[in-house]
């Protein structure tokens, strides 16, 4: 099993070099009716060959994982897994669905033909532990077994003081620059760089010093963060119209008015092109920058000192696994190890060295190649102030209201405090009506 697992490894980790972390490439609609069919006979398949309800000593134990991710990268993380329950009998199996989170509502109590874990982003734990379908995995797994993972990447896991989800790793938004077209060093604070900005823009030529997705909440977060501002707090109420959040709206506004028009596709595609010189992204780029030839170099967003002492501080999406209540009572003691050894760090250096992911487990920091990875540790560095993104229900409303706050002041140049005082009233309107 172990020299399988290395053939393995070795086969995907040259196209996982040249990849960002898995987690959004997977993004898309529903699946056709022939990948329905795929997945059903999958899913009797699995029934068959072993998936039981039954613990008794020497039963055959198949722990099935829905996740709409890279499959290479979650056969990886599965063979782990299973070299190390050799012996046990027991196996991790990870299969591929389109929109896990419906999916997760839809069969979370149908213990006959829902999965027994999902991985997904943290952000949907709210709604689903509202819903009573988790187990939390503190229920099965010890404390002292999770004590090197990440800060940070245990918050984002957490609701209503409660762990209910097992941290894999994590993704933030990066100052990913062409080291071909960036002139000199990376400045070390957001006034340098938007008088660098000033310098090396020309609209009329249709080239940027650096282009942002600026209408965007998720990306102009880490103005909003640093600020001390906020989209919503933890006990649901929203903060669009904060002193705060508005001060920051506003200072991203003057970076606004020297970037493209600010839409995911529009961006990508000028810097990928040399267009711009630099971008603020996510992993999840970096394919298509490998492809494009570019030299790239990364900087954490938290290096950049803000005009108000503080410092950028971009959110945080964390990848975790969560358990269905219903495989907790069937399936304890198998999900237990599989869990434990989930929280160890040689699941995230097989994901790290494979697949750029940040690991959650920060003695996987440890490994030489781990610790040479550029953007990894650029995410490392961001991890100690990034800010999980919310993960109660009220979240799943706030995003159109912000959006819609920022459009309306950098695309139609409304004022800042106006619109906010708007868009908060549509907040609050949004969020009582999902009550």
């Amino acid at each position: 099993m172990k020299k399988k697992r290395n053939v393995l490894l070795a086969g995907i980790l040259t196209l996982g070099l040249l990849s960002g972390c898995g987690g959004k490439g997977a993004e898309g609609g529903a699946a056709d009716a022939d990948a329905q069919k795929d997945e059903t006979l999958e899913m009797t398949q699995t029934e068959e060959s072993g998936k039981t309800d039954g613990q008794s000593s020497g039963d055959a134990v198949v722990i099935t994982a829905w996740h709409d991710n890279d499959e290479a990268m979650m056969n990886a993380l599965a063979d782990v897994v299973n070299e190390k329950l050799e012996g046990e009998n027991i196996t991790l199996r990870f299969e591929k669905k389109s929109d896990v989170s419906g999916q997760i509502r839809l069969y979370g109590t149908d213990a006959a033909n829902g999965p027994d874990m999902y991985l997904f982003a943290h952000d949907s734990l709210g709604g689903f532990a509202e819903m009573g379908i988790l187990e939390p995995v503190g229920n099965l797994i010890a404390a002292d077994k999770e004590k090197d993972l990440l800060p940070m990447t245990i918050e984002a896991a957490s609701y209503k003081g409660e762990q209910y989800l097992m941290p894999v790793y994590y993704e933030t938004l990066l100052f990913m620059y062409n080291k071909d077209l960036w002139e000199g060093e990376v400045p070390s604070d957001t006034e340098k760089l938007y008088e660098y900005m000033e310098a090396h823009t020309d609209e009329n030529a249709g080239t940027y010093a650096l282009v942002n997705q600026h209408s965007n909440s998720y990306n102009v977060a880490p103005f909003i963060n640093g600020f001390g501002g906020y989209i919503i707090d933890g006990e649901g109420n929203p903060g669009l119209d904060a002193q705060a959040t508005v001060e920051a709206i506003r200072y991203n506004e003057k970076f606004a008015k020297l970037q493209a028009d600010g839409d995911y596709n529009t961006v990508t595609a000028l810097f990928n092109e040399g267009k711009a010189a630099a971008i603020i992204g996510g992993p999840w780029l970096v394919s298509g920058i490998r492809e494009a030839g570019i030299d790239l170099g990364i900087k954490s967003l938290c290096e950049f000192a803000l005009p108000n002492g503080g410092v950028m501080i971009p959110y945080s999406g964390v990848q975790c696994l969560g358990v269905l209540k219903y495989a907790a009572e069937s399936k304890g003691e198998a999900l237990t190890k599989v869990l434990e050894i989930l929280a160890e760090p040689e699941v995230g250096v097989a994901l790290a060295n494979g697949f750029n992911c940040a690991p959650a487990n920060s003695k996987a920091y440890e490994d030489a190649e781990v610790a040479s990875n550029e953007m990894i540790l650029a995410m490392k560095k961001s991890a100690e102030k990034a800010v999980p993104m919310s993960n109660i229900p009220e979240m799943s409303v706030m995003w159109g209201p912000a959006e819609s706050l920022l459009a309306a002041v950098n695309k139609s140049g409304e004022d800042v405090e106006e619109a906010a005082a708007r868009y908060q009233s549509e907040a609050l309107q949004a969020i009582k009506d999902m009550q």
